[in-house]
């Protein structure tokens, strides 16, 4: 679960990480005066879109008056914001957040990140932050420091006295950021996290250390484990993802042409790569399960249909738990029940698949069967393309 800034900060607050005063979120449909704006500014008003690069895309505003923040929250709210980040995808601003503007004298870059070959949480850190930190560690990878993080002790006193020595972090704001490395490395165990990124860590004109922004991403299978995120809403998904993930269906929208059915990730992940290799596009990732019924089946018809970017339906199911012939019967009844307008590739594999590739075979349906998977991917690239 990806986190929206202003989460973000609620759950920095709670760890003690330092932010600005904030003076709330607004809301498409709220009223401009919910804004109670105190102090005689600036403020900063902040699109809340899962992206990064919203400064360049028009999503930050530094407002010097309270007519201006007032302008500045009806002209982002319902705007449409495309960066580097959303691949020519415009995101839609629902919520902005208001807070105090942030006058940086330095910015810092740190991270905490799951080390996948190491197998353990690194924090990333670089002196020189604010800028795109996959272009520094290209142009300047000599500028970015790791540290591994031990998830029974965390980041360990020297450890983080290590880290501010190697950031030239100034003696007056040793012992804060300190605290914020350790706490920041807590926050990443404690909320089974894969990323907690502050970029920038401000050092502000009057010697304060400021979290100027805040990306949590989190593992969706430890949400059973965070009620508090488990019940917010699901920015990320789209309309087609959350309704399938309300029936128990994994899937995730992609921007191909070919909607592909399989049971079980690993071979959902082998197919696509296959239709890739034939030349193809997936339209989606797709898994109903090793135990999938003929309502799931026909569900997982209706949601692969509701992506107009298809033009072709690859199933790739191997028959293990459910065996060949009852899931073939299953693709017959699930496409007798919904208008199917696309050309249809079955192959099946497993126990029973005579018998299930019977079952198609007489079932009156219009579709190819394949005998493999390179066979049914060559022929959904083909049926895609006529």
């Amino acid at each position: 679960m990806k986190l929206l800034e202003y989460e973000g900060k609620d759950i920095f607050e709670t760890y003690k990480i330092p932010i600005q005063a904030r003076f709330g979120v607004v809301r498409i449909g709220d009223s401009i005066e919910s804004v109670k704006l105190d102090g005689p500014g600036p403020w900063v008003v902040k699109a809340q879109v899962l992206t990064g690069g919203r400064g360049k895309a028009g999503g930050v505003k530094i407002a010097r008056t309270k007519e201006e923040t007032h302008t500045y929250i009806n002209n982002m709210l319902g705007m449409k914001i495309i960066t580097h980040q959303t691949h020519g995808t415009a995101l839609t601003v629902e919520e902005v957040l208001v807070e105090t503007a942030c006058v940086p004298e330095r910015e810092i870059y740190i991270s905490v990140v799951l080390d996948r070959k190491e197998a353990v949480p690194m924090i990333i850190a670089s002196a020189e932050g604010g800028m795109s930190i996959e272009e520094l560690a290209r142009t300047k990878p000599e500028c970015i420091i790791k540290m591994p993080v031990d998830v029974n002790t965390g980041l360990l006193d020297f450890q983080a006295r290590e880290l501010a020595f190697a950031l030239k972090i100034p003696w007056h704001n040793f012992r804060d950021f300190t605290a914020v490395a350790k706490s920041i490395a807590k926050l990443f165990v404690d909320y089974d996290a894969s990323l907690v990124e502050i970029n920038p860590l401000a050092i502000t004109k009057d010697g304060r250390l400021v979290a100027v922004d805040a990306k949590i991403v989190t593992d969706d299978n430890a949400l059973f484990r965070h009620k508090d995120l488990e019940a917010k809403p699901d920015h990320e998904s789209s309309e087609i993802e959350k309704e399938a993930k309300a029936i128990g269906i994994n899937y995730i929208g992609l921007d191909g042409t070919i909607g592909c059915m399989v049971n079980g990730a690993g071979l959902a992940m082998a197919t696509l790569d296959t239709v890739k290799l034939a030349g193809g596009s997936a339209a989606n990732f797709l898994d109903v399960g090793g135990g999938a019924n003929v309502e799931q089946i026909t569900k997982a018809f209706q949601i692969i249909l509701k992506d107009s970017k298809v033009k072709a339906i690859l199933v790739n199911i191997f028959g293990g738990i459910m065996k060949c012939d009852n899931i073939a019967q299953g693709i017959a009844e699930a496409t007798k029940k919904i208008k199917l307008h696309v050309p249809l590739v079955v192959r099946l594999e497993g126990t029973n698949v005579k018998e299930g590739k019977a079952i198609l075979k007489n079932s009156g349906i219009k579709l190819e069967q394949a005998d493999s998977l390179w066979e049914a991917a060559q022929k959904a690239v083909k049926a895609a393309k006529n």
